[in-house]
């Protein structure tokens, strides 16, 4: 059957129904999302801008002021603290575009011949309008380029990060990290440190929390990562270890304020035993096969806050069932909409009722129920959690 062909000279385009144009162009608008996950999105969005502002408004607010008058003052700083994120030429194209949206119409007289009088007008909404489009683009080439700077920084701080757990005899081990920006602060790692027998082979484990998130915290994680590999090549025993990377950290602390918490542990394969170090982190949690619970805490300061500092070390066996958790403060303190925290409780409560799994399975299980828990509130820190279970030789 002949079908009939379209105008000699009309555009292929236009043989699409305009309809489905239209539904194209909003799937590429919004990347196929549905109504309900744009306002999700922006939600998030504007509650992490409000933050951002905020803290600047705040930080500038009087006591004592009238409610009017707070009002008042809450607005002018709140104009100040976006107005001064942008650079002085693009403050100037801000206060154009303001001016000309104030003013309606422009325009001006002028005389022609024979003393006839013309006079032009203007919609300066227009002009205001193209100010702010031109704002608006450049404010966009400047994130297009740092999405695409910090996309190279995640590729390189994923290249530090430790792939597929090691094979470790006796030991399981699963872990994940979840950072709260582009880039994060946290640090884990799991990898051989060989002895001078194989009687005194050990494996490290590590995780660690940078103060602070983004780019200055991860470039510290960075720093961090490497001078843990390089220290621990050297024949010397966890405090001392611990007591070198102490002071090379406060070499790069700025006088203590980017302070690293850490957890240090061996662990020896033959004898099933743990040293370990805590430096300011969250207490790990060793959950025994009889259900007791245990708080590795012994240490000292965080990392980077005094140079000579002693660290205290201690040792636990570990028996088949033994479960060992190691978190960061980003699983524990993360906050759903009511601002409640998860909590240790919680994390407790999922240990108990996954203890017959697998570490990988049981972190699954972990970060989808904390998934759950937060719902659409915006994740403030970098999460990190590290398992692992003991099993039978």
């Amino acid at each position: 059957m002949a079908t009939a062909s379209p105008p000699a000279g009309q555009p292929a385009a236009e043989r699409v129904p305009f309809g489905v144009r239209l539904h194209r162009f909003w799937r590429r608008v919004t990347e196929g999302l549905e109504v309900s996950q744009l306002w999700s999105q922006f939600e998030s969005e504007a509650r992490t801008s409000y933050r951002l502002y905020s803290r600047d408004v705040e930080a500038k607010t009087p006591e004592g002021l009238t409610r009017r008058g707070r009002r008042l003052h809450v607005i002018k700083e709140f104009f100040w603290a976006v107005f001064e994120k942008l650079s002085p030429a693009r403050r100037v194209l801000l206060l154009l575009a303001l001016i000309l949206l104030v003013i309606p119409h422009g325009g001006f007289e002028y005389s022609g011949e024979g003393g006839k009088v013309y006079a032009v007008e203007f919609d300066l909404h227009f002009w205001a309008a193209l100010l702010l489009l031109l704002l608006l683009m450049l404010e966009i080439a400047d994130r297009v380029v740092m999405k695409r700077d910090l996309q190279i920084a995640r590729e390189i701080q994923t290249w530090l990060l430790p792939g597929a757990p090691p094979q470790i005899p006796g030991l399981v081990v699963a872990y994940a990290t979840r950072p709260a920006n582009t880039v994060a602060g946290d640090y884990y790692d799991v990898f051989p440190r060989p002895g001078r027998t194989n009687d005194e082979n050990r494996v490290v484990l590590a995780v660690a929390d940078v103060a602070g998130k983004s780019i200055p915290a991860a470039m510290l994680m960075a720093t961090f990562q490497a001078s843990l590999k390089t220290l621990s090549t050297a024949q010397v025993a966890l405090p001392e270890l611990t007591s070198n990377m102490n002071r090379y950290a406060c070499t790069n602390s700025q006088g203590g304020l980017r302070f690293t918490t850490a957890f240090l542990a061996e662990y020896d394969p033959v004898r099933r035993t743990l040293d370990y170090i805590n430096a300011g982190h969250n207490n790990p949690i060793l959950r025994r096969a009889s259900g007791q619970i245990e708080r590795l805490d012994v240490g000292g300061l965080p990392f980077g806050i005094q140079p000579e500092v002693k660290y205290d070390s201690a040792t636990v066996t570990l028996a088949p069932g033994d479960w060992l958790i190691i978190f960061t403060d980003g699983l524990v303190e993360a906050e759903n909409a009511r601002q409640e925290e998860y909590g240790e409780p919680r994390l407790l409560t999922a240990i108990e009722a996954g203890k017959t799994l697998e570490p990988s399975e049981m972190l699954k299980r972990l970060m989808a129920e904390l998934d759950l828990f937060v719902g659409n509130t915006p994740q403030h820190d970098d999460v990190t959690c590290m398992l692992l279970k003991t099993e039978s030789l």
